[in-house]
């Protein structure tokens, strides 16, 4: 059992930067692979991003990648999501997840734990 916490969200314009964390409580977050997921209303949960319980192994959306990074950091229980060039279309809410288990990175069935989502608003 792990209880997900994100934060960092806001209202940034185009091209400007974000970083959100997840913060996970409990002492064994180092046994759960992460991922970051994000959904605008009418629409899809999407994947973004992905990483494995030791950090050396990631997964991107395409749409993201080479623009957002996704790193952890064990000590601490958290994961980050760095956000770069932001761009309008990448307003959404932005859910954390956690799974013991890696069977995909990318679906969402895959995680049994979620965070309550953060915002991110990007205007032009």
């Amino acid at each position: 059992q792990v209880q997900l916490v994100e934060s960092g969200g806001g209202l940034v314009q185009a091209g400007d930067s974000l970083r959100l964390s997840c913060a996970a409580s409990g002492r064994t977050f180092s046994n759960y692979h992460m991922g970051w997921f994000r959904q605008t209303p009418g629409k899809e949960r999407e994947f973004v991003a992905g990483i494995n319980r030791s950090g050396g192994r990631l997964s991107y959306a395409d749409s993201v990648k080479g623009r957002f990074t996704i790193s952890r950091d064990n000590a601490k229980n958290t994961v980050y999501l760095q956000m770069n060039n932001l761009k309008p279309e990448d307003t959404a809410v932005y859910y954390c997840a956690a799974t013991e288990r890696l069977l995909s990175f990318r679906s969402i069935s895959a995680y049994d734990y979620w965070g309550q989502g953060t915002q991110v608003t990007v205007s032009s």
